[in-house]
Protein backbone atom coordinates (compact mmCIF):
# COMPACT_ATOMS: atom_id res chain seq x y z
CA UNK A 1 0.00 0.00 0.00
CA UNK A 2 2.77 2.44 0.90
CA UNK A 3 4.66 1.82 -2.32
CA UNK A 4 1.57 2.11 -4.51
CA UNK A 5 0.54 5.35 -2.82
CA UNK A 6 4.05 6.66 -3.56
CA UNK A 7 3.57 6.01 -7.28
CA UNK A 8 5.69 2.88 -7.48
CA UNK A 9 4.98 -0.39 -9.29
CA UNK A 10 4.57 -3.69 -7.44
CA UNK A 11 3.61 -7.24 -8.40
CA UNK A 12 0.32 -8.47 -6.97
CA UNK A 13 -1.51 -11.81 -7.11
CA UNK A 14 -4.88 -12.32 -8.75
CA UNK A 15 -6.78 -15.52 -9.39
CA UNK A 16 -5.77 -15.36 -13.09
CA UNK A 17 -2.08 -14.36 -13.22
CA UNK A 18 0.19 -12.06 -11.24
CA UNK A 19 -0.19 -8.42 -12.24
CA UNK A 20 2.28 -5.54 -12.43
CA UNK A 21 0.21 -2.96 -10.59
CA UNK A 22 0.23 0.84 -10.38
CA UNK A 23 -2.19 3.61 -9.48
CA UNK A 24 -4.51 3.74 -12.49
CA UNK A 25 -5.06 7.50 -12.04
CA UNK A 26 -1.31 8.32 -11.93
CA UNK A 27 0.21 8.73 -15.42
CA UNK A 28 3.78 8.58 -14.17
CA UNK A 29 3.11 5.31 -12.34
CA UNK A 30 1.43 3.82 -15.41
CA UNK A 31 4.44 4.81 -17.52
CA UNK A 32 6.63 2.90 -15.08
CA UNK A 33 4.57 -0.23 -15.77
CA UNK A 34 5.42 0.04 -19.48
CA UNK A 35 9.08 0.73 -18.69
CA UNK A 36 9.43 -2.27 -16.38
CA UNK A 37 7.65 -4.59 -18.82
CA UNK A 38 9.81 -3.28 -21.69
CA UNK A 39 6.54 -3.23 -23.56
CA UNK A 40 7.06 -1.97 -27.12
CA UNK A 41 3.55 -0.58 -27.47
CA UNK A 42 0.96 1.09 -25.30
CA UNK A 43 -1.64 -1.67 -25.27
CA UNK A 44 -4.74 -0.94 -23.19
CA UNK A 45 -4.38 -1.94 -19.54
CA UNK A 46 -7.10 -3.49 -17.39
CA UNK A 47 -8.19 -1.48 -14.35
CA UNK A 48 -8.80 -3.50 -11.17
CA UNK A 49 -11.24 -2.42 -8.45
CA UNK A 50 -11.98 -3.77 -4.99
CA UNK A 51 -15.68 -3.01 -4.60
CA UNK A 52 -18.68 -2.41 -6.84
CA UNK A 53 -19.14 1.21 -5.81
CA UNK A 54 -15.74 1.95 -7.36
CA UNK A 55 -17.15 1.28 -10.84
CA UNK A 56 -18.52 4.83 -11.12
CA UNK A 57 -15.03 6.27 -10.60
CA UNK A 58 -13.77 4.43 -13.69
CA UNK A 59 -16.84 3.96 -15.92
CA UNK A 60 -19.29 6.67 -17.00
CA UNK A 61 -22.14 4.48 -18.31
CA UNK A 62 -23.34 0.88 -17.98
CA UNK A 63 -24.87 -0.74 -21.08
CA UNK A 64 -27.66 -3.34 -20.91
CA UNK A 65 -26.56 -6.49 -19.12
CA UNK A 66 -23.49 -4.99 -17.43
CA UNK A 67 -24.91 -5.15 -13.91
CA UNK A 68 -26.16 -8.70 -14.46
CA UNK A 69 -22.65 -9.71 -15.53
CA UNK A 70 -21.13 -8.07 -12.47
CA UNK A 71 -23.66 -9.79 -10.22
CA UNK A 72 -22.90 -13.17 -11.77
CA UNK A 73 -19.12 -13.08 -12.22
CA UNK A 74 -17.54 -10.43 -9.98
CA UNK A 75 -15.24 -10.91 -8.26
CA UNK A 76 -13.80 -13.20 -10.90
CA UNK A 77 -11.96 -13.55 -14.22
CA UNK A 78 -14.25 -11.35 -16.35
CA UNK A 79 -13.16 -7.98 -17.77
CA UNK A 80 -15.81 -5.62 -19.15
CA UNK A 81 -14.85 -2.96 -21.71
CA UNK A 82 -17.04 0.08 -20.99
CA UNK A 83 -17.09 3.88 -21.58
CA UNK A 84 -14.43 5.48 -19.38
CA UNK A 85 -14.51 8.41 -16.99
CA UNK A 86 -12.20 11.36 -17.83
CA UNK A 87 -10.16 10.58 -14.70
CA UNK A 88 -8.74 7.47 -16.38
CA UNK A 89 -5.61 8.59 -18.27
CA UNK A 90 -5.25 7.99 -22.01
CA UNK A 91 -2.13 5.96 -21.27
CA UNK A 92 -4.26 3.34 -19.55
CA UNK A 93 -6.70 3.02 -22.47
CA UNK A 94 -4.31 3.65 -25.39
CA UNK A 95 -6.20 6.82 -26.24
CA UNK A 96 -9.59 5.11 -26.39
CA UNK A 97 -12.82 6.28 -24.79
CA UNK A 98 -13.37 2.84 -23.29
CA UNK A 99 -11.65 1.04 -20.43
CA UNK A 100 -11.36 -2.59 -19.40
CA UNK A 101 -12.40 -3.08 -15.78
CA UNK A 102 -12.66 -6.08 -13.49
CA UNK A 103 -12.81 -7.09 -9.82
CA UNK A 104 -10.23 -9.80 -9.02
CA UNK A 105 -11.32 -12.69 -6.82
CA UNK A 106 -8.00 -13.29 -5.04
CA UNK A 107 -8.50 -12.49 -1.31
CA UNK A 108 -5.12 -10.77 -0.97
CA UNK A 109 -5.79 -8.63 -4.05
CA UNK A 110 -9.19 -7.76 -2.58
CA UNK A 111 -7.66 -6.74 0.74
CA UNK A 112 -5.03 -4.63 -1.01
CA UNK A 113 -7.54 -2.83 -3.23
CA UNK A 114 -9.80 -2.04 -0.30
CA UNK A 115 -6.85 -0.42 1.49
CA UNK A 116 -6.28 1.93 -1.45
CA UNK A 117 -8.29 4.99 -2.49
CA UNK A 118 -7.56 4.39 -6.20
CA UNK A 119 -7.94 1.46 -8.62
CA UNK A 120 -4.95 -0.42 -10.03
CA UNK A 121 -3.89 -0.72 -13.65
CA UNK A 122 -2.21 -4.10 -13.91
CA UNK A 123 -1.06 -6.09 -16.94
CA UNK A 124 0.68 -9.42 -16.38
CA UNK A 125 3.88 -9.12 -14.30
CA UNK A 126 6.38 -10.30 -16.89
CA UNK A 127 8.67 -8.70 -19.46
CA UNK A 128 7.12 -8.31 -22.88
CA UNK A 129 7.12 -11.59 -24.81
CA UNK A 130 7.51 -13.86 -21.79
CA UNK A 131 4.98 -16.29 -20.38
CA UNK A 132 2.56 -14.79 -17.86
CA UNK A 133 3.53 -15.58 -14.24
CA UNK A 134 1.30 -17.67 -11.99
CA UNK A 135 3.50 -17.71 -8.86
CA UNK A 136 5.51 -15.09 -7.02
CA UNK A 137 8.67 -17.01 -7.93
CA UNK A 138 7.86 -16.61 -11.63
CA UNK A 139 7.74 -12.85 -11.09
CA UNK A 140 10.99 -12.87 -9.11
CA UNK A 141 12.74 -14.87 -11.82
CA UNK A 142 11.72 -12.38 -14.54
CA UNK A 143 11.43 -9.01 -12.79
CA UNK A 144 13.00 -9.47 -9.38
CA UNK A 145 15.58 -6.69 -9.76
CA UNK A 146 13.24 -4.29 -11.57
CA UNK A 147 10.50 -3.79 -8.96
CA UNK A 148 10.63 -3.01 -5.24
CA UNK A 149 8.05 -5.53 -3.99
CA UNK A 150 6.28 -8.78 -4.89
CA UNK A 151 3.15 -9.55 -2.89
CA UNK A 152 3.12 -13.36 -2.61
CA UNK A 153 -0.40 -14.77 -2.80
CA UNK A 154 0.55 -18.34 -3.68
CA UNK A 155 -0.17 -20.05 -7.00
CA UNK A 156 -2.94 -18.51 -9.14
CA UNK A 157 -5.98 -20.77 -9.10
CA UNK A 158 -7.15 -19.89 -12.65
CA UNK A 159 -3.75 -19.55 -14.29
CA UNK A 160 -4.79 -17.80 -17.53
CA UNK A 161 -5.82 -14.22 -18.17
CA UNK A 162 -9.39 -12.97 -17.74
CA UNK A 163 -12.04 -13.25 -20.43
CA UNK A 164 -12.70 -9.82 -22.00
CA UNK A 165 -16.04 -8.75 -23.46
CA UNK A 166 -17.31 -5.31 -24.43
CA UNK A 167 -20.53 -3.62 -25.44
CA UNK A 168 -20.59 -2.67 -29.13
CA UNK A 169 -22.84 0.36 -29.52
CA UNK A 170 -23.46 0.11 -33.31
CA UNK A 171 -24.67 -3.49 -33.13
CA UNK A 172 -26.14 -3.15 -29.62
CA UNK A 173 -24.62 -6.42 -28.49
CA UNK A 174 -21.77 -7.77 -26.44
CA UNK A 175 -18.61 -8.92 -28.26
CA UNK A 176 -15.86 -11.28 -27.17
CA UNK A 177 -12.46 -9.58 -27.33
CA UNK A 178 -10.33 -12.23 -25.61
CA UNK A 179 -11.04 -15.76 -24.43
CA UNK A 180 -9.83 -16.44 -20.93
CA UNK A 181 -10.54 -17.83 -17.51
CA UNK A 182 -14.34 -17.58 -17.71
CA UNK A 183 -16.03 -19.83 -20.31
CA UNK A 184 -18.05 -18.05 -22.97
CA UNK A 185 -20.94 -20.45 -22.38
CA UNK A 186 -21.29 -19.25 -18.78
CA UNK A 187 -21.48 -15.63 -19.92
CA UNK A 188 -24.08 -16.43 -22.57
CA UNK A 189 -26.29 -18.02 -19.94
CA UNK A 190 -26.57 -14.58 -18.34
CA UNK A 191 -26.87 -12.20 -21.33
CA UNK A 192 -27.56 -14.41 -24.33
CA UNK A 193 -25.49 -14.81 -27.47
CA UNK A 194 -22.21 -12.92 -27.83
CA UNK A 195 -20.50 -11.92 -31.07
CA UNK A 196 -16.78 -12.27 -31.72
CA UNK A 197 -14.87 -9.05 -32.35
CA UNK A 198 -12.82 -8.80 -35.50
CA UNK A 199 -9.33 -7.36 -35.51
CA UNK A 200 -9.61 -3.69 -36.32
CA UNK A 201 -7.61 -0.49 -36.29
CA UNK A 202 -8.84 0.58 -32.87
CA UNK A 203 -7.78 -1.71 -30.04
CA UNK A 204 -10.31 -2.22 -27.27
CA UNK A 205 -8.51 -4.74 -25.11
CA UNK A 206 -5.11 -6.33 -24.52
CA UNK A 207 -3.99 -9.26 -26.58
CA UNK A 208 -6.24 -8.80 -29.63
CA UNK A 209 -4.79 -6.10 -31.79
CA UNK A 210 -2.86 -5.73 -34.99
CA UNK A 211 -2.75 -1.94 -34.98
CA UNK A 212 -3.61 0.75 -32.48
CA UNK A 213 -5.25 4.14 -32.06
CA UNK A 214 -5.50 5.64 -35.53
CA UNK A 215 -6.67 9.22 -36.12
CA UNK A 216 -9.23 9.83 -38.84
CA UNK A 217 -6.72 11.95 -40.74
CA UNK A 218 -3.85 10.19 -42.55
CA UNK A 219 -0.78 9.82 -40.36
CA UNK A 220 2.75 9.31 -41.74
CA UNK A 221 5.78 8.50 -39.60
CA UNK A 222 9.43 9.00 -40.53
CA UNK A 223 12.23 11.54 -40.84
CA UNK A 224 10.43 14.83 -40.40
CA UNK A 225 12.32 16.93 -42.99
CA UNK A 226 11.74 14.34 -45.68
CA UNK A 227 8.06 14.14 -44.78
CA UNK A 228 7.71 17.93 -44.91
CA UNK A 229 9.17 17.99 -48.42
CA UNK A 230 6.91 15.15 -49.52
CA UNK A 231 3.73 16.89 -48.35
CA UNK A 232 4.72 20.45 -49.21
CA UNK A 233 1.67 22.51 -50.15
CA UNK A 234 -0.75 20.60 -47.89
CA UNK A 235 -2.12 21.73 -44.55
CA UNK A 236 0.18 19.84 -42.20
CA UNK A 237 -0.04 18.94 -38.54
CA UNK A 238 3.29 17.74 -37.10
CA UNK A 239 4.31 15.76 -34.05
CA UNK A 240 7.96 16.22 -33.10
CA UNK A 241 10.02 15.15 -30.12
CA UNK A 242 11.62 18.36 -28.81
CA UNK A 243 12.05 20.84 -31.70
CA UNK A 244 9.07 22.61 -33.33
CA UNK A 245 8.61 22.86 -37.09
CA UNK A 246 6.86 25.59 -39.05
CA UNK A 247 3.58 23.99 -40.14
CA UNK A 248 -0.16 24.67 -39.87
CA UNK A 249 -0.38 22.97 -36.47
CA UNK A 250 2.65 21.81 -34.47
CA UNK A 251 2.78 19.51 -31.43
CA UNK A 252 6.06 19.20 -29.53
CA UNK A 253 5.96 16.20 -27.20
CA UNK A 254 8.75 17.32 -24.88
CA UNK A 255 10.63 20.63 -25.30
CA UNK A 256 13.30 19.34 -22.87
CA UNK A 257 13.74 16.00 -24.68
CA UNK A 258 12.26 13.84 -21.92
CA UNK A 259 10.88 10.56 -23.30
CA UNK A 260 8.57 10.08 -20.30
CA UNK A 261 7.05 13.52 -20.88
CA UNK A 262 6.72 12.71 -24.58
CA UNK A 263 4.85 9.50 -23.78
CA UNK A 264 2.47 11.35 -21.46
CA UNK A 265 1.69 13.90 -24.18
CA UNK A 266 1.37 11.56 -27.16
CA UNK A 267 -2.34 10.71 -27.14
CA UNK A 268 -3.48 14.25 -26.38
CA UNK A 269 -1.34 15.55 -29.25
CA UNK A 270 -2.87 13.03 -31.66
CA UNK A 271 -6.36 14.01 -30.57
CA UNK A 272 -5.70 17.74 -31.01
CA UNK A 273 -4.30 17.26 -34.50
CA UNK A 274 -7.15 14.97 -35.46
CA UNK A 275 -9.63 17.65 -34.36
CA UNK A 276 -7.65 20.53 -35.88
CA UNK A 277 -7.47 22.20 -39.29
CA UNK A 278 -4.68 20.11 -40.85
CA UNK A 279 -5.28 17.64 -43.67
CA UNK A 280 -2.39 15.28 -42.92
CA UNK A 281 -0.43 14.43 -39.76
CA UNK A 282 3.35 13.92 -39.92
CA UNK A 283 5.18 12.35 -36.97
CA UNK A 284 8.89 12.34 -36.27
CA UNK A 285 10.61 9.10 -35.25
CA UNK A 286 11.88 9.43 -31.68
CA UNK A 287 15.13 7.94 -30.31
CA UNK A 288 14.84 4.14 -30.38
CA UNK A 289 15.52 3.63 -26.69
CA UNK A 290 13.43 3.20 -23.56
CA UNK A 291 9.97 4.72 -23.90
CA UNK A 292 10.98 6.10 -27.29
CA UNK A 293 10.62 2.58 -28.67
CA UNK A 294 7.07 2.40 -27.30
CA UNK A 295 6.14 5.80 -28.73
CA UNK A 296 7.53 4.90 -32.17
CA UNK A 297 5.71 1.58 -32.14
CA UNK A 298 2.49 3.33 -31.18
CA UNK A 299 2.84 5.88 -33.98
CA UNK A 300 3.67 3.26 -36.60
CA UNK A 301 0.63 1.20 -35.65
CA UNK A 302 -1.55 4.29 -35.83
CA UNK A 303 -0.22 5.27 -39.26
CA UNK A 304 -2.73 4.92 -42.09
CA UNK A 305 -1.28 3.86 -45.42
CA UNK A 306 -3.33 5.31 -48.28
CA UNK A 307 -2.76 5.13 -51.99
Amino acid sequence: VRLLRAGQVVAVPTETVYGLAANAFDEAAVLEVFRVKQRPSFDPLIVHIGKREDVVRVVRALPPGAEALMDAFWPGPLTLVLPKQPAVPDLVTSGLDTVGIRMPAHPIAQTLLQELDFPLAAPSANPFGYVSPTTAQHVADQLGMAIPYILDGGPCIVGIESTIIGWDEPSERWLLYRSGGLPLEAIEQVIGGIGVAEQRVLPVAPGMLESHYAPRKPLHVGEIDALLRRFEGERIGAITFCEPVAVQQAEVLSPVGDLAEAARNLFAALRRLDAGQCDVILAEVLPEQGLGMAINDRLRRAAVKRS
